[in-house]
């Protein structure tokens, strides 16, 4: 069994009856990593195994902080997940920024943010999809969120906060993914 296939079986196990919402929007991400695989070049079976994974931390029996990155790594390190794989989870779509609103950005650096192309490439495919799992523009995924949580929730403090990094790793990506086709 390859690593997508294992991913695929983990993530579908914790979330396709439990949050098929979210299952719909892990699919989603992992056919936008798919599209933009020539982007990072070997790393793409990485990327579509994170991409396919991230969210599995909003699974009801791993939500142990309520910080589905953190989670979620847990999780995965707990079943010996490689590590670049838990640490891309960990750190998806700035996810240490978020922790350190929710005060838990100590726990988080148990794990590295390893500042690659992949990792950007992951950060893009999330924000280029919708919570049904639809392609979009990531300034509209931003509005979404912000208009989903609305003022005054620290997740709208965190996209707003994020967006100028999160956008630049999206930017980056389809420059990149555009070069490689």
């Amino acid at each position: 069994m390859t690593l997508v296939e294992w991913a695929y079986g983990v993530s579908e196990a914790k979330l396709a009856e439990a949050l098929p919402r979210r299952w719909a929007h892990v699919q989603g991400v992992a056919t936008r990593a798919r599209e933009v695989a020539g982007a990072v070049g070997e790393d793409a079976s990485l990327l579509e195994a994170a991409a396919i994974l991230h969210d599995v931390g909003y699974a009801p029996d791993l939500a142990l902080t309520g910080f589905h990155p953190l989670d979620g790594a847990r999780y995965l390190e707990q079943l010996g997940t490689p590590d670049r794989l838990v640490h891309l989870v960990a750190h998806h779509s700035y996810a240490a920024l978020e922790a350190d609103l929710r005060g838990l950005a100590k726990e988080l650096s148990g794990y590295e943010d390893e500042r690659t192309v992949t990792r950007d490439a992951l950060w893009c495919c999330d924000l280029t999809t919708t919570p049904d799992g639809d392609a979009t523009d990531a300034r509209d995924r931003i509005a979404e969120i912000k208009q989903r949580y609305g003022p005054g929730d620290l997740v709208t403090t965190f996209i707003t906060d994020a967006s100028p990094e999160l956008l630049a790793a999206v930017d980056r990506t389809l420059e990149r993914a555009r070069k490689a086709s």
